[in-house]
């Protein structure tokens, strides 16, 4: 049996999440290209960039999922946790969502809940911790019904949930508000104000600019592999690179 070895020790500086100087490379192609990023404890820190800017892989990098990093290193609570396997850096009180819809269609909303924590916490959960899950995030009424079934602002939701349920210290959310309309954009920015003020800290990669201006107070942007600006996100949307980077140069 191949035994995991232990993290290298590190020198935290304070923040819950340190990412530094990643990279990731696939051949001659570098995905991302030496980020460094600080996530504090009770944060929500926004992440955009125009498509294939590196933002998906960067939180691949973070999570382990499904592969970590070339180079550079990631810190979660003063500890490094690059070369640990995936499901070992989730138990340390990390949890991701993905772009596209990662659930067990064929069950039920609550046995989603309970599976996906059984595999990724590692222990099995109480059905009174399910229920919680479920009545935070709002979709109680969907409990018994099938995953597939459900309105798409609720398998949103019940992504979430199954990641809430093992009560972890930040959550990454990727494109969370990808495919919904104003309506379930504005209810999903309620319930992520409700999950900050519980405690949780939240880092989001959104091509809804509005979520993350209504949300958080500094947001990154991405281009090419490479942070292009970080800043308030007034300060980051006003910026001229942001434009070129979404739109290109302008014509001469």
């Amino acid at each position: 049996m191949r035994i995991a070895k232990s993290p290298a020790p590190s020198t935290s500086t304070g923040h819950l999440l340190e990412v530094r100087r990643v990279s990731r490379r696939f051949g001659g192609f570098v995905a991302v290209d030496n980020v460094t990023l600080n996530v504090d404890e009770g944060e929500i820190l926004g992440i955009a960039g125009p498509n294939g800017a590196g933002k998906s892989t960067l939180f691949n990098l973070i999570s382990g999922v499904p592969f970590g990093p070339t180079d550079g290193e990631v810190v979660f609570d003063g500890v490094r946790i690059d070369t640990l396997p995936a499901h070992r850096i989730a138990r340390s009180g990390m949890r991701r969502t993905f772009q596209s819809e990662q659930l067990f269609r064929s069950l039920s909303v609550s046995d989603n809940i309970a599976v996906a924590n059984q595999y990724l916490g590692g222990r099995q959960r109480s059905k009174g911790d399910v229920q919680a899950a479920l009545e935070t995030v709002g979709i109680t009424r969907y409990r018994d019904d099938r995953a597939a079934d459900i309105p798409l602002l609720a398998k949103k939701k019940l992504m979430i949930a199954s990641a809430l349920v093992s009560q972890p210290r930040l959550l990454m959310l990727d494109e969370p508000a990808g495919g919904l309309n104003d309506e379930d954009q504005a209810e999903l920015i309620l319930l992520l104000r409700e999950l900050q003020k519980g405690g949780l800290t939240l880092l989001i990669i959104e091509h809804v600019l509005s979520l993350i201006r209504d949300l958080a107070k500094r947001m990154v942007i991405m281009s090419a592999g490479e942070v292009l600006v970080e800043g308030t996100p007034d300060a980051v949307l006003s910026d001229p690179r942001v434009m070129e980077a979404y739109l290109g140069k302008a014509a001469a």
